[in-house]
């Protein structure tokens, strides 16, 4: 057990319980969260109420979130050839499980709906093939599927018939992205960073793809979108975000209209 003059650094010194009975150890906290499957609310919660607890879960436990929802993207992005490269687990890790939505005056203006824990997380290489400009084809993207938002703000997966205006959320990683294409040509370009807001997983800067007219036609085509109602941002760590406005789906068959 740790002893009370290693708790200073919890935010509520006055009533947090560490200075009463010292913190866990930490191998008591990595058992108790691997029985409980690394649930990511529960470590967020918890980082909130104590700095040694942040740093802890910030050290280990959204790695382990990480490598237990996508191991094999956890996996990917921790390798180069035969090195090791450092991940930030925590941002992964609220990337993976974390739908951003929006606020109404945040990065996709006007579009106001929620954000959410996602129950599933399935981030597709494929995918990300679709959102790279031609000339950037070797950059390796992980891209989750869309969520798609209801109007009434309700998120709701794999339902046909929403309405026109609903939105579909989706989010993704770059591998290395300090040494990809993307990032090259968007320095070449002179892409500006947005003027207030920053990664919701990182916080750090953020270029406008759409801006810098990088956006490709399969991006659309891959999130079923309108064509012209696909934008996405990426941050200086390679975090991606996007939104975009969903087609009409009708209910049935027997809605369409024949010549």
């Amino acid at each position: 057990m740790k002893t009370s003059k290693q708790c200073r650094s919890c935010i509520r010194s006055a009533s947090c319980q560490c200075t009463k009975f010292g913190h866990l150890d930490e191998d008591v906290l990595f058992l108790m969260f691997q029985n409980l499957n690394w649930n990511p609310k529960l470590i967020a919660t918890m980082s909130c109420v104590c700095k040694w607890f942040n740093e802890f879960s910030k050290r280990v436990l959204w790695k382990e979130v990480c490598r237990a929802r996508a191991p094999r993207v956890a996996r990917d992005l921790q390798s180069r050839g035969s090195q090791t490269i450092d991940v930030e687990w925590r941002a992964l890790g609220k990337l993976l499980v974390y739908c951003t939505g929006s606020s109404k005056d945040g990065l996709f203006k006007g579009v106001e709906t929620p954000g959410h824990f996602v129950h599933k997380s399935r981030f597709i290489k494929a995918s990300g093939k679709y959102f790279l400009p031609p000339k950037c084809k070797t950059d390796v993207l992980y891209v989750s599927r869309t969520c798609r938002h209801l109007d009434d703000g309700t998120e709701e997966m794999g339902t046909i018939g929403w309405d026109p205006g609903d939105m579909g959320f989706f989010r993704g990683v770059f591998k290395s992205f300090s040494t990809s294409k993307v990032r090259k040509m968007l320095i070449e370009k002179g892409a500006p960073f947005h003027p207030t807001e920053v990664c919701p997983y990182c916080e750090a800067k953020l270029w406008s793809i759409g801006e810098a007219e990088m956006i490709p036609e399969t991006a659309s085509i891959s999130l079923d979108a309108h064509e012209h109602g696909v934008e996405y941002y990426v941050c200086l760590n390679g975090h991606m975000i996007g939104a975009c406005t969903l087609w009409y789906i009708l209910e049935s068959e027997s809605e369409y209209e024949y010549d």
